[in-house]
């Protein structure tokens, strides 16, 4: 069975995150922050992974740690749930249209993390919530997953549709890079033979 659960606590956040890569997509969010909790929904909705997050962080100071630690124990969980990542597609890319917005996602589980993010937003909220800490959360989760991720929305306007681009996007193209391909045989799909890193 392809999930895992990872408890992370500092003298800033508390949190607990399960993941199920073959689920159906179900979400069980709360993180403090709306909007942030909206995208996670978004990421286990069209990544059909099971995301279950619990996190407590202060917030009374700002989002930052509550957002970048949640990456750091997703991304974790993710890596752990692949294991040796055998029998996998690996690559795969979207390209992922919200009204106004059009961003696109490519991605190598390849053990070796790298995050490309070109993306711009036209205000520094969204509500409540810092739109510098989209990049916060991918550069974390991808870091911490051993992903090479490429994020770049082409064109938008309103912010919210740029930040759920950008989550839906690598939710479609995580969702086939991490799926079981039959004709692998369960072989890791690198001419190394490992994807460790």
């Amino acid at each position: 069975m392809r999930a895992a659960s990872i408890s992370r606590k500092t003298r800033e956040t508390e949190i607990t995150v399960s993941v199920d890569l073959d689920g159906t997509g179900a979400a069980e969010i709360s993180t403090g922050v709306g909007f942030f909790d909206h995208m996670l929904e978004q990421l286990a909705r069209h990544s059909l992974i099971d995301i279950s997050v619990a996190a407590k962080g202060d917030l009374h100071i700002d989002q930052h740690h509550t957002v970048e630690d949640t990456g750091i124990a997703l991304g974790q969980a993710l890596r752990q749930a692949l294991g040796e990542r055998a029998g996998i597609a690996r690559y795969a890319d979207a390209l992922l249209p919200m009204d106004e917005t059009l961003t696109r996602a490519a991605i190598d589980v390849s053990g070796r993390p790298f995050l490309v993010f070109k993306t711009e937003f036209p205000r520094a909220k969204i509500g409540e919530f810092d739109t510098e800490l989209v990049r916060e959360f991918f550069q974390a989760f991808v870091m911490n997953a051993g992903l090479t991720v490429h994020i770049e929305t082409l064109y938008g306007v309103n912010a919210h549709h740029i930040a759920e681009s950008c989550f839906k996007a690598l939710a479609r193209a995580l969702r086939l890079a991490i799926e079981v391909d039959p004709r692998q045989k369960g072989a890791i799909p690198s001419t190394k033979g490992s994807l460790a890193g």
